[in-house]
């Protein structure tokens, strides 16, 4: 499986194509009924896929809007946050759980994460919370659930919204990712486990009150066609996204099933100690990202980069040390956990079609790199 040609990509890090290959012609025919009503903004494929939706993750309600980020934007807004007030967030994630944070006039209030799961800590946030703490929010990073119980310990009465952008479909001692806080913020950017065909979000709660207030900030605060009842914005989700992801949804719990395999062979042929940890009991990820902890990450990288093999970093600055974030007033060393991870993660090849032979491939690579 050696490149015939310097720079040849033999094994893909994502497989969108063969996503779309799968499932071309009920895509293809989604696409073609929204055109042919040209019905392109609350069509009835909006409504058919949030109910998908509610359904599979057992929350109540599931509002689809214009992104991730202004899922959690909105959660915010409709929790009441405003200036002076406060979230807690991990330090190793990507920039749009601050920025949404920031935008929703907010101020984040980082914490360090743990070592081995590169999620929220949970026993860091007794100083991080106050009393202008308005919610806190862990992410499932990597498609790994985070440690929802002892977050829910440490975190009192205070409101827990989830970022679920990484993690449609996992569960965490028999609840799905989205319906155990307060309310799940979901991305469905092309390259997640169920992704649209450009920008989409989704949020879901089982707070009807806070459901309610989700549906008037996406879409003017409208509740007939020119009366409005709040200040709201233009964050609805698409009818076209809407149609494309209703028809993948059909796929997720194979996809994701496909993806633990996946990882269950990296598991077997990758040493143990470059590895992320095993699901606890009762958890489950959906290895939106396969990440290992390699010391000399350029290197590595750049020894499979010549063997055909593609890779990622997620992430490689945390947020303290982000230039947009320098406002915060954080430093270098004020989250090491996090510095280091930023430091040593790489992610593999993920995605369902991976093969066996592909993964071992990639597992004598990485050897070959270690016995070196």
């Amino acid at each position: 499986m050696t490149p015939t040609t310097p720079g040849t990509t033999t094994i893909r890090l994502l497989a969108l194509r063969e996503q779309y290959e799968r499932l071309k012609p009920r895509i293809d025919a989604a696409i073609a009924s929204v055109l042919d009503r040209s019905a392109y903004i609350a069509g009835p494929e909006v409504a058919d896929f949030e109910r998908w939706f509610a359904a599979h993750s057992g929350a109540r309600h599931a509002l689809g809007v214009s992104s991730g980020t202004t899922a959690i934007e909105l959660v915010l807004r409709a929790l009441g946050a405003g200036a002076g007030d406060e979230v807690v967030i991990p330090a190793n994630t990507f920039i749009a759980t601050a920025a949404a944070v920031i935008a929703a006039s907010a101020q984040p209030v980082l914490v360090d994460v743990d070592e081995r799961t590169g999620s929220l800590d949970p026993s860091k946030l007794g100083d991080a919370v106050t009393p202008r703490t308005k919610a806190i929010m862990p992410v499932h990073l990597y498609g790994r659930p985070a440690p929802m119980a002892e977050i829910a310990d440490a975190a009192g009465h205070v409101p827990i919204v989830e970022d679920a952008a990484q993690a449609h479909g996992a569960r965490y001692r028999g609840r799905r990712a989205g319906a155990m806080g307060v309310a799940g913020c979901f991305s469905f950017y092309p390259t997640k486990n169920l992704g649209a065909f450009g920008d989409a979000g989704l949020v879901t709660t089982s707070d009807d009150r806070l459901a309610a207030r989700v549906k008037l900030l996406r879409d003017h605060g409208r509740v007939s066609q020119y009366e409005h009842a709040v200040i709201g914005q233009t964050a609805r989700l698409d009818t076209l996204q809407a149609a494309v992801l209703r028809v993948q949804a059909d796929c997720l719990d194979e996809w994701n099933a496909r993806r633990r395999q996946a990882a269950a062979w990296y598991r077997e042929m990758l040493p143990r100690e470059i590895c992320p940890p095993d699901d606890e009991d009762g958890s489950e990820s959906v290895y939106h990202l396969f990440v290992v902890r390699v010391a000399r990450r350029d290197a590595f990288r750049a020894h499979l980069d010549a063997r055909g093999i593609a890779t990622a970093v997620h992430y490689p600055l945390a947020l303290h040390l982000q230039p947009a974030l320098a406002h915060l007033g954080y430093a270098r060393g004020d989250f090491p956990v996090a510095e280091r991870l930023c430091a040593e993660v790489v992610s593999l090849p993920m995605h369902p079609f991976l093969e066996r032979s592909q993964v071992r491939y990639v597992a004598d690579a990485v050897a070959e790199f270690l016995r070196g």
